[in-house]
């Protein structure tokens, strides 16, 4: 098994950074949004997942890159996030006064980001509805962020960004392209999710020539079955409806050609999720080792009842990273991922409620088939 190196704990103060947007979620619970009167508030964002399931699930030393209009959905998102353990010291804040470099006016010019998340039930599909085309940070680009510093003086031992942020705006495209070359300059560990949103950026060929810029700066790239196309330009042969092991058979030839493609990628992550329905799918997740062209697959989980699908691509992803952080090797590292995937999704919101307890639970558990048993 190939191992990847990260820098020494002992000189880095952060484990961990991931650049990306947040943004504030209205949650009308089991009511769609055109009829809900009520809303719970979230807080969430494809990067930012990653690093506060790091922070708050697995005790890492985590931080995130982003920018915020300074006002009440500005600071109630900081502190979510400070609630989780993530070092909220490095967001950018936008005035509303009009002064400076990063401000804005007091009318929402520039605005946070909201969106609104209806969860689904049965055969109604979830639906999510974004407000975010004149967000603060998609004004963030080269030369704003002081990489330097956070590389070099601070330290940090992994560095991740994904699709959804780098699409934004060409302006965070080439801030996600600075943020990686510099971290693999001071031998931090970088990952990218490819994330495709169709709804962020709708032409495909558009991301494609982005996201290959990005993924060659990369060493553990993740994604879904369906982003390798949408977000890359790579189809598999598998075909819908076979049998697993035929399936997977197929979408590794596919991993294969991507890794020959980009010969930096030493790991490639990719969490599967079969729904049945809006709260019931088939969850299992693969690790693909480049340098020894292995497989490593989680177990499979069939017919698993969820309360809310978001995020657990993210959570995989934090999980993952957890464990090699840890010195797991990848078996066990694509167990953590995949359990803390399903269990973020049994929970409301994008982002974790569980502890690191739970995760190796639940891969025991799920390894030996069994039930759920009340915890008294």
């Amino acid at each position: 098994m190939s191992v990847m190196k990260l820098r020494p704990e002992k000189e880095c103060r952060y484990d961990a950074v991931s650049l990306g947007e947040v943004m504030l979620r209205l949650d009308p619970v089991d009511v769609p949004f055109e009829k809900a009167r009520n809303s719970r508030i979230w807080h969430g964002g494809g990067e930012t997942n990653v690093s506060e399931g790091l922070s708050y699930c697995f005790g890492k030393k985590t931080t995130i890159l982003t920018g915020l209009v300074d006002d009440g959905i500005g600071r109630n998102i900081e502190n979510q996030l400070r609630e989780a353990g993530v070092d909220t010291s490095h967001i950018i804040w936008f005035n509303t006064q009009g002064n400076g470099p990063f401000s804005t006016d007091a009318k929402g010019t520039l605005m946070n980001g909201i969106n609104v998340t209806f969860r689904g039930k049965g055969v109604i599909p979830s639906k999510t509805e974004y407000y975010r085309a004149h967000t603060a940070v998609r004004e963030l680009g080269p030369g704003d962020l002081d990489f330097e510093k956070l590389f070099a003086t601070e330290g940090v031992r992994w560095a991740h960004t994904g699709g959804i942020f780098t699409l934004l705006s060409p302006k965070t495209a080439k801030l996600a392209v600075e943020f990686m070359q510099k971290a693999g300059e001071h031998g931090t560990m970088r990952s990218f999710d490819l994330n495709y949103r169709s709804k962020v950026e709708p032409d495909k060929k558009k991301a494609h020539e982005i996201n290959r810029q990005i993924v060659a700066e990369t060493d553990f790239l993740v994604g879904n079955q369906g982003d390798f196309s949408d977000a890359l330009g790579y189809e598999t042969a598998a075909e819908k409806g076979v049998p697993f092991e035929e399936w997977l058979e197929a979408y590794a030839d596919m991993l294969r050609a991507v890794a020959k493609d980009y010969q930096n990628l030493k790991l490639i992550g990719t969490q599967l999720r079969a729904p049945l329905s809006a709260d019931r799918i088939s969850w299992t997740a693969v690790l693909y080792d480049t340098r020894s062209d292995q497989i490593h697959r989680a177990t499979l989980r069939e017919n698993i009842e969820i309360t809310d699908r978001t995020g657990g691509g993210d959570s995989f992803a934090s999980a993952v990273i957890a464990a090699i952080m840890e010195g797991k090797g990848y078996d066990e590292a694509v167990e953590w991922g995949a359990a803390h995937g399903i269990l973020v999704q049994e929970t409301p919101g994008d982002t974790t409620m569980v502890s690191k307890s739970m995760v190796l639970s639940e891969v025991t558990r799920a390894q030996k088939g069994g039930g759920v048993s009340a915890l008294r």
